[in-house]
């Protein structure tokens, strides 16, 4: 898709311009092929290629000769003039622009810049300091506003699982409550019960279970053969 932002697509242009003349100037040297290389920018600046062992103007015609096209014969010797310094006065534009895009990278010695120049320099690159801090902190606001919107979807849903957990302990206090009212209502029904049985000289049953279970009184068994102390009986001694 086509890059939107001129600034953004005038620096695309110039790293793929860079990467392909790179790779094309390699490919002439390993492989020994005679390259040419023509290129338009979108502001109809030109930069062009080709291998040491050539020149454009023979590319061109031998990619004439064998695609078969031909100059029309209403070029004069003038226009060819012409269009042959407005080729040079593009290849020296375009090197002035590399060279101040390598001046903004430090990637060249800055000894040999006039004051002026460091001047306009300085100049250039305080202002697209100031463009990229305005854009960091309008990310960074982004990025804030968005942490508080999360921090607010948080405490709602934690006011959420709060409400639940109450409403969850409301509900098993009243179900206790339920259960140990039901059971002070059972003893007090067992306490009724026992009323209307009153026992006189016994322990008092402490439940209606106790109360349904029947008491046997103990009793000893007596022997089947007489006591022979209790009538009296003697034995005579002898001697």
């Amino acid at each position: 898709a086509r890059i939107e932002s001129r600034t953004n697509r005038q620096v695309t242009f110039s790293k793929r311009r860079g990467g392909l003349l790179k790779k094309a100037r390699e490919l002439s040297v390993l492989c020994d092929a005679e390259i040419g290389l023509i290129i338009f920018s979108c502001t109809g600046k030109l930069t062009e290629f080709c291998s040491e062992s050539t020149s454009i103007e023979e590319i061109i015609r031998r990619y004439q000769a064998a695609k078969g096209v031909r100059i029309p014969a209403g070029v004069s010797n003038h226009d060819s003039e012409a269009i042959y310094n407005e080729l040079g006065r593009m290849r020296k534009e375009t090197h002035n622009l590399e060279l101040s895009l390598r001046r903004y990278t430090g990637d060249i010695d800055l000894n040999s810049v006039k004051l002026e120049e460091l001047t306009q320099l300085e100049h250039q690159l305080e202002c697209s300091v100031k463009k990229v801090r305005v854009r960091k902190m309008e990310i960074l606001r982004q990025q804030t506003d968005n942490l508080l919107r999360k921090e607010k979807m948080l405490e709602e849903e934690n006011e959420q699982i709060f409400s639940l957990f109450k409403d969850n302990n409301n509900q098993m206090a009243w179900e206790q409550q339920q259960q140990q009212a039901a059971m002070v209502s059972k003893f007090e029904e067992h306490g009724q019960v026992l009323d209307q049985f009153p026992f006189s000289g016994e322990a008092q049953p402490s439940s209606v279970l106790e109360l349904a279970i029947p008491h046997y009184q103990p009793f000893r068994l007596q022997p089947t053969q007489p006591n022979l102390q209790d009538f009296g009986l003697h034995f005579p001694t002898f001697g």
